[in-house]
């Protein structure tokens, strides 16, 4: 009988709770029932799953035991044991659903805030402060906060002076979203980024009513929970910036763009050659940062240009004497030389294209160097 799913729903992205699950599968610990239950109760909605889990045996029955149960529970099927259901759940995670948002309630549908001020600005601040406190209440910032103890007297780090270090502003910590101005906001959101680790095992300490010690951090996984979570925040809000996800600029806030623009950095961040990789890389970080300027989107222009004027006998050999034109536009506007004959009355739109038309180019090419190296 097939593990039944309909009872279970995912929180978390698919292909993170798979890779923690095969994590956990391939643990030899003592402790990875611990760790498995963890990650049931962090990645799907609710204590189902993880209740499932724990009423399973440690093995699987013996064949011959006439006691032993062949009626399936919720979620589970008879003869089997821990570590086979969730290789099972694990397995088929792409067929669970994800969990969705309640429907609008009636104030949403009448288009009204929820605040008593009306700000959404503000309205954002304290929805990313329950973000963090989130992550926080699940262990995510034990590793450089620290986590106390009745146990042990030891002093704990001083948690502002932690951000302070990093951002420059000091005591931001407890979070008090109303004190921010838009560049203290935005700067947390990237601290928070590089602050976060997830906790794979936790334990609950019971003298005196403790709580849980968590332990086995890792920064990855955290990551691609906050940046899901900030980025969803943010374009609910109508930001249009995002935490970058790969890059020289990742954990930063770029500039969106459309879906077919991401795929090309995508591509172009992880097909280029190791020659050119991190000049591709600075090249997307000058161009989408937050703070780019002007200049900064020319340095990225240059950049770019400088890589295509390497494979130019390529461009020459599939193009022809067309492949001119394609440095042209870099040679008499106002990039790469700044002589005085050059144009410099164009519009900041007109840097835009370049960057995406070089970009693309530097893309084109590494997949003709590729067919090049497959032939």
């Amino acid at each position: 009988m097939s593990l039944d799913l309909s009872n279970y729903e995912l929180r978390w992205p698919t292909s993170l709770f798979v890779s923690e699950g095969e994590r956990v599968l391939r643990s030899s610990n003592t402790s990875w029932e611990e760790q498995a239950v963890w990650l049931l109760t962090e990645a799907l909605v609710g204590t189902t799953a993880a209740a499932d889990f724990e009423d399973l045996p440690e093995r699987p029955a013996p064949s011959d035991d006439p006691w032993a149960s062949t009626t399936p529970g919720w979620g589970q099927r008879g003869g089997m044991d821990k570590r086979e259901w969730l290789k099972e759940l694990v397995s088929r995670a792409a067929e669970l659903r994800h969990a969705a948002e309640p429907r609008p309630y009636w104030p949403q549908r009448q288009g009204r805030s929820l605040s008593h001020d009306g700000s959404t600005a503000r309205d954002t601040r304290r929805d990313f402060t329950r973000i963090i406190s989130d992550f926080a209440d699940n262990g995510y910032l034990a590793e450089v906060f620290g986590e106390e103890c009745v146990d042990d007297p030891t002093e704990l780090p001083d948690a502002s002076r932690v951000i302070e270090r990093r951002l420059g502003i000091p005591d931001l910590w407890p979070l008090t979203p109303e004190t921010w101005d838009e560049d203290t906001f935005f700067g947390l959101i990237e601290v928070f980024h590089d602050l976060v680790s997830r906790p794979r095992t936790r334990r609950f300490h019971s003298w005196n009513n403790c709580g849980w010690h968590h332990s086995e951090f890792h920064n990855g996984p955290a990551r691609i929970l906050y940046r899901g979570k900030v980025n969803e925040l943010l374009r609910e809000a109508g930001i249009e910036y995002k935490l970058a996800a790969e890059g020289e600029d990742l954990g930063r806030l770029v500039a969106v763009t459309d879906d077919a623009r991401s795929a090309l950095v995508h591509q172009a961040l992880n097909d280029s050659a190791p020659d050119i990789t991190t000049r591709v890389r600075h090249a997307i970080a000058l161009f989408r940062g937050r703070d780019t300027t002007v200049e900064s989107k020319r340095s990225a222009i240059v950049t770019l240009a400088g890589i295509l004027e390497e494979r130019r006998a390529l461009l020459k050999d599939k193009l022809g004497k067309d492949e001119g034109a394609l440095f042209e536009i870099a040679n008499r506007y106002d990039l790469r030389h700044r002589k005085a004959d050059q144009r410099g009355d164009y519009d900041e739109a007109f840097l835009d294209w370049i960057f995406w038309w070089y970009l693309g180019t530097v893309e084109l090419t590494n997949r003709l160097i590729a067919s090049r190296i497959a032939g």
